[in-house]
């Protein structure tokens, strides 16, 4: 069967599940499943607790190998499972010695403390399977410690790739054929303060665009909106191959909740930052990850959150009903009933549902560059889903929007469409 990964999170575990696989092959795996955790919530880590037992069902005579976050922070708990042969740490995964078979009498998991992890160093990928876009790691962990978040105990402190090492690794992945880099990492616009000389992240983003000429479409994942420096707000504003979508990391509407999860902005932080991007490049649009029902949140405080998606103009949300995480300070405050915090994130999902509905109406009659992800589907320069009937599995296609659904755009190539 070879082997198989089931990747659960971010795009960088996406990134991580192609350097995991090829590690695997080179300890000689050819019978085994590697599940890759998340622990962002704990609806994550029950997923990949599901996924784990359904791999063991369907293979019982593979080797199951559990890595991820969920394993790095809690990897006692993942060794208890019967159907579990091998725990791995964040580091360890991107080893190919750590894939080895236990020896007799040895424990079934490599997992070091995360923390003393000091450098970070790009996945040299060829390929990304199943996917038309390319990853590339430019950053790992986190030096913040917001009061709901488990994930710098999963990834570490922040620690960043060297510039002339992602531009190699963006420069390989086109000449492989790809149209779309996205740069990845945990807190991406932390970027370059452990680097000789500080670089921030607009300034590897303008190298990049500068050495990779031929490179069509850079894409960045999600960033801190307060961490963004000049240098990127140029690139922004100026570099029509970096593409006009941000997803930011605003959490929540309001000042005290914000506070009591210790992010580093008010929500006029975010409006600003918002207008400001929008007056140096009218056509982009933002997406946004929220969440629903933070401890000691009140009605009105809910509210604020609602407002912020029309004050930002926010696009697209993701939104997370807040999910205590044991060892948080958030998870030792005062709890919200688990219903009232589904009904307000399906509050802010239908807010999101209506931006989006706006987005896509204004759409209709442009001309758009869609990025074909596979056989009859794509995503314009603003990560817009859109259906198209023509184009291979990678091509950028030259479109006009001729319509929408409720959930994405209805694109025909220009000869179509005139």
């Amino acid at each position: 069967m070879g082997v198989t990964v089931r990747t659960f999170g971010c795009r960088l575990n996406a990134l991580e599940s192609e350097a995991m696989r090829r590690r695997a092959a080179e300890a000689g795996l050819d019978d085994a499943v590697l599940v890759n955790t998340c622990a962002v919530t704990g609806e994550a880590v029950r997923q990949a607790r599901q996924a784990i037992r359904r791999a063991r069902r369907d293979n019982p005579h593979a080797r199951i190998v559990v890595t991820g976050c969920a394993a790095q922070i809690d990897p006692d708990s993942f060794a208890a499972m019967d159907e579990v042969d091998l725990v791995l740490g964040n580091a360890e995964k991107l080893t190919a010695a750590a894939y080895r078979a236990p020896g007799d009498g040895e424990p079934a998991v490599r997992v070091h403390d995360i923390m003393e992890v000091r450098a970070t160093a790009p996945h040299l990928v060829d390929g990304f399977d199943g996917r038309t876009r390319a990853y590339v790691e430019v950053q790992n962990g986190c030096d913040h410690r917001c009061t709901f978040c488990i994930i710098p105990y999963g990834r570490g402190n922040s620690r960043s790739v060297p510039m002339g090492a992602v531009v190699d690794q963006v420069r390989h992945l086109v000449d492989r054929g790809y149209a779309e880099v996205v740069l990845t990492g945990v807190d991406i616009t932390s970027y370059g303060g452990d680097l000789p000389g500080a670089p921030r992240l607009g300034t590897l983003v303008q190298a990049i665009l500068r050495h990779v000429p031929d490179l069509p479409r850079l894409r960045l994942s999600s960033i801190d909106s307060i961490e963004v420096d000049e240098a990127l707000m140029e690139a922004i504003a100026g570099e029509p191959r970096l593409m006009p979508h941000l997803h930011l990391s605003l959490q929540h509407g309001d000042d005290l909740i914000l506070k009591r999860m210790k992010r580093r902005h008010l929500s006029a932080d975010a409006i600003r930052f918002a207008d400001e991007v929008r007056a140096r490049r009218p056509d982009i649009v933002f997406g946004a990850d929220l969440i629903a029902g933070f401890p000691t949140e009140t009605e009105e405080m809910f509210a604020r959150s609602l407002d912020i998606v029309e004050a930002s103009g926010l696009t697209f949300l993701h939104v997370f009903p807040f999910s205590p995480r044991p060892g948080t300070p958030a998870a030792r405050m005062p709890q919200l009933d688990r219903a009232v915090i589904r009904e307000r994130a399906a509050r802010l999902r239908a807010a999101g549902s209506a931006a989006l509905a706006g987005h896509l109406a204004s759409q209709e009659g442009a001309t758009r560059d869609v990025l074909v992800e596979s056989e009859g589907q794509g995503r314009t320069e603003h990560f817009t889903r859109a259906t198209i009937d023509t184009g291979r599995p990678g091509e950028v296609v030259r479109a006009r929007i001729v319509g929408h659904t409720a959930d994405r755009l209805i694109a025909a190539p220009l000869a179509e469409a005139a």
